[in-house]
């Protein structure tokens, strides 16, 4: 138990800090750019990893495997994680960081329709308090500074596709193994998108100095690499609801740090917004399963 509890910390220390180094980081680089370079970085750190596991469970990959990452890979980086990128230099770090932690909501109801899973009246409940907190944080009437309707919109946009990446990735996560389909999508979809950095002629290694590349590095190694790492350990060694606490914590955590860093002022209604997704986040976990995997660590 206390292993796990370690897991789910590090991951979400780690993703709490997503937002601000990003911010941070892309000052001085393109979107398409850092958003190659974080998920290359990141893919291949996880790859021994996924190769370890990919010979303890004697996974034989087929192309349909490959071309399954790929797909997932387009889904997540080539348009979730540049559209995260967008959302995060178009609104607070703060603001991007809650908005994203309701991917969850995203994949359920994807879920419902791509794995079949069913839609209960619990879970549109918690669905429409979360989408009520967005409403709050958003506020398009009365933006906080630093806020964008755009950036805004570009991290809600994320957040959907992230829940779409989840839920086609459930089809065969449990015969591949997390770490294998993480790695290998990650690094199939930043293959493409180096491909669309060259037909849009954006730099690929340019704007990279020693003033930045430490905070690069970070987000692409530490933040991508590690965290999902620990999130996966986390799961290896509970279960998919055991490892979701992630995401129910870093609302609580990244609005803290970007204070801390960025001198963000977090207003009451990003904190009446952060509530109801925290309320809406509570009501998709499963007692019985939580319950269960507590125990069985």
């Amino acid at each position: 138990m206390k292993k796990v509890i370690l897991y789910i910390f590090l991951s979400a220390i780690l993703f709490s800090t997503m937002e601000v180094a990003l911010k941070i980081a892309g000052l001085g680089l393109d979107v398409f750019q850092l958003t190659f370079i974080r998920f290359f970085v990141g893919g291949s750190f996880l790859l021994p990893f996924a190769l370890s596991e990919i010979r303890s469970r004697r996974t034989i990959l087929s192309w349909s495997d490959i071309a399954y990452m790929a797909l997932l890979g387009v889904v997540c980086i080539c348009i979730g994680m540049v559209f995260f990128q967008l959302g995060v230099m178009g609104a607070n770090a703060s603001t991007a960081a809650v908005i994203f932690c309701t991917n969850p909501i995203f994949t359920m109801i994807f879920a419902h329709f791509i794995a079949g899973e069913n839609m209960t009246i619990k879970k549109g409940t918690a669905a429409a308090i979360s989408i009520a907190g967005l409403i709050a944080i958003i506020n398009p009437l009365h933006m906080s500074p630093g806020n964008t309707l755009h950036g805004m919109l570009f991290s809600l946009a994320s957040a959907i596709v992230f829940g779409l990446y989840s839920a086609i990735g459930k089809r065969r996560i449990r015969r591949l193994g997390g770490l294998t389909q993480t790695s290998i999508s990650f690094l199939l979809g930043s293959g493409i998108l180096f491909v669309i950095l060259l037909i849009l002629d954006k730099p690929v290694v340019q704007g990279l100095h020693p003033g930045n590349l430490a905070v690069v590095l970070y987000v692409s190694i530490a933040v991508t690499g590690l965290g999902y790492l620990f999130y996966f350990l986390a799961m290896e060694h509970s279960n998919a609801t055991m490892a979701s606490l992630v995401f129910f914590v870093k609302p609580g955590i990244a609005p803290i740090i970007a204070v801390i860093i960025l001198h963000e002022v977090i207003t009451l209604n990003v904190m009446a917004g952060i509530l109801l997704i925290f309320i809406g986040s509570y009501m998709t976990m499963n007692k019985a399963t939580l319950a269960a995997s507590i125990h069985k660590t």
